[in-house]
């Protein structure tokens, strides 16, 4: 690896050790006044426990982190979610998350103390969403823990009543501005595995069925896209396996997962409005997290996502794997667009940009609509991760890149009163190897033209998702 990336990987996946409060950051150029809210952000920060360390990217233990700004200024604070999880962890004890065991012999005596598998994960630390009135951090357990969006206190966890069922959850709500609604899903084990789509309406924090949908196999699903008429589910051929899921011995959810090669990807096509399965539709296999953004086209549907050809991602995040090279090799995810008929046979799929990219996203007011940009993470330079803007329209980029810095998820905001689809900023954390500290960069959204940088005190673990909130 090169000196950046050697200390990409050390400083992107090292433990932190201080929490700040409301810390005013120094500002390098020019925030836009206008830009007043907060973008919290979920991930990883810390990987010890009780002397041994995590073997996986994702299953460092939570920590929030709150990027606040007020008229031009930055302030920040990061701060570990309270959980039984986090407990464990200070006691010495790891817990088994995505990849890390914490030992068979142990959740072998927890398994027969009782009568059935261990209770689920607390360690939300995958995104954040707001559920009326509540915000909240998400993993893809099926336990969601409440958090004070302006402190990052810990509130507890936050509980669904209602008789949906989910052994896994999605951490992935996709909120959908025009319908006013969030969409989710959840993943349900049994004779006849299934998934099962359901909608929060703004304002509200109690969520309502809207359709169950038998699942092959179940699939690993980790995203989902909304149109104006539906709710799309991507199921690829990296299955869980059932018997090995429900044995005490497991080291966590990388040991179910097996790729299946001959298998198809299926497109889930859910109606919104009619509340069922509008129809399935297989392609040749490929694997995905994340999804860019949905649309219908008259009769037909567009999908787009960032696509891979396996599941080699998956296993290229472990620690082993990342020391040992796989964090300048991994394979590039690519966007991929398909256009199909729900309730047809025949999907389309081309290339939209040639560069490698993940964890996209659109501006909010076009999400489920026909658009045009997008913004991701540019991930194919060694001793880089850049920032990339896509015209989808033309099928052109444009691109952001600093060596010795590793761009992280962006977030495009829009200007109040803006009428064009980038007529905004695009805020991104973004880890600095050369000074050894993270830093929140701040670009305009039509140019790319960075216009500030605010350093954070430290360096902060490469997380995973966040969101902006206006009014927090």
């Amino acid at each position: 690896m090169s000196d950046a990336t050697d200390r990409a990987y050390e400083l992107g996946f090292g433990t932190v050790d201080t929490e700040y409060a409301d810390r005013r950051l120094p500002v390098e150029g020019t925030v836009p006044s206008w830009l007043s809210g907060a973008l919290i952000r979920n991930g990883p920060g810390r990987f010890e426990f009780g002397g041994e360390r995590a073997t996986h990217w994702f299953d460092g233990l939570a920590m929030l982190r709150r990027y606040g700004f007020d008229d031009g200024t930055v302030s920040y604070t990061n701060r570990f979610l309270r959980t039984g999880a986090y407990a464990a962890a200070d006691a010495g004890h790891g817990a088994t998350e995505f990849a890390t065991g914490d030992g068979s012999l142990r959740r072998t005596l927890r398994w027969l103390r009782s009568l059935g598998p261990p209770e689920p994960t607390d360690n939300a630390t995958v995104h954040v969403a707001r559920l009326g009135e509540h915000f909240v951090a998400l993993t893809e357990a099926p336990r969601r823990i409440a958090f004070d969006p302006v402190t990052l206190e810990t509130r507890g966890e936050f509980r669904w009543h209602d008789d949906i069922g989910e052994h896994l959850a999605t951490a992935h709500l996709t909120v959908d501005p025009n319908r006013e609604e969030t969409i989710g899903y959840s993943t349900e084990f049994g004779l006849s595995p299934s998934y099962h789509v359901y909608r929060i309406p703004h304002g509200h924090a109690a969520r309502r069925h809207v359709a169950t949908v038998p699942a092959a196999g179940p699939g690993y699903v980790h995203d989902c896209s909304v149109t104006e008429s539906y709710v799309v589910i991507v199921e690829t051929p990296l299955r869980i396996a059932l018997a090995k899921a429900l044995a005490p011995w497991n080291e966590g959810l990388l040991d179910v997962l097996e790729y299946d090669e001959t298998a198809t990807s299926r497109f889930i096509v859910v109606d919104r409005d009619a509340e069922t399965l509008a129809g399935t539709v297989e392609t040749s296999p490929f694997f995905t997290f994340h999804h860019v953004n949905a649309y219908d086209d008259g009769d037909e549907l567009v999908v787009d996502l960032v696509a891979f050809d396996d599941d080699e991602i998956v296993r290229a995040l472990t620690f082993e794997s990342l020391s040992a090279g796989a964090f300048a090799a991994a394979p590039d995810g690519r966007f991929v667009r398909f256009r199909f008929q729900p309730d047809e046979g025949g999907v389309r799929r081309s290339r939209r940009y040639d560069g490698g990219l993940e964890l996209p996203t659109v501006p909010a007011s076009v999400r489920g609509r026909r658009y045009r940009y997008a913004y991701a993470q540019a991930t194919d330079r060694t001793g880089a991760n850049g920032l990339v803007k896509l015209d989808v329209e033309r099928g052109t980029a444009t691109e952001w890149w600093e060596r010795g810095v590793y761009v992280e998820e962006p977030r495009m905001v829009r200007r109040p009163g803006g009428t064009a689809e980038d007529d905004g900023v695009v805020i991104a954390p973004a880890l600095d190897t050369g000074r050894e500290r993270s830093m929140l960069l701040v670009f305009d959204a039509e140019t790319l033209v960075e216009q500030a940088r605010a350093p954070l005190p430290h360096a902060v673990p490469f997380g995973f998702h966040g969101r902006y909130f206006p009014d927090t």
